[in-house]
């Protein structure tokens, strides 16, 4: 069953208590979803700009948010495979993850994140990625 913006911010909460200060939930629907990376100086490279750890992660956990989001709770759901693109330079302020998932079958996700500052709109990352999705218990 999907799980709804609540339940998803919940869900993060307790399986994932360690990046709860920094990502955000700002919509999940069916195939997509839309994370916000919560600026801080602990996201900042030399030369003052958001380093691209910060940005891989925001690309990492939007995708797995649009695939809760699609599927409900997976939590061993694992990325197997994420390319990142860094397009331009961010500036020091929040950045937002639209994650849209391509495919989603029964053992593989696939999807792509492009990562915007909120500074300017423009487009910063460019992320694909594809999950391995765990064989679900089924009910008898």
């Amino acid at each position: 069953m999907p799980l709804t913006c609540d339940q998803l911010r919940a869900f993060l909460a307790r399986e994932f208590p360690q990046i709860h200060q920094d990502f955000i939930v700002e919509d999940v629907a069916p195939m997509r979803a839309r994370m916000r990376l919560a600026f801080g100086d602990r996201h900042l490279r030399p030369g003052g700009t958001i380093s691209g750890p910060s940005m891989f992660g925001l690309a990492d956990v939007s995708l797995y948010a649009a695939i809760l989001g699609s599927l409900g709770p997976v939590a061993l759901a694992v990325t197997t495979n994420l390319n990142i693109n860094f397009i331009r330079r961010p500036e020091p302020a929040d950045l937002i993850g639209e994650a849209r998932l391509l495919k989603l079958g029964k053992r593989l996700a696939v999807g792509e994140v492009s990562i915007f500052s909120t500074v300017d709109n423009d487009l910063v990352a460019h992320a694909v990625g594809t999950y391995s999705i765990p064989p679900r218990e089924t009910v008898s």
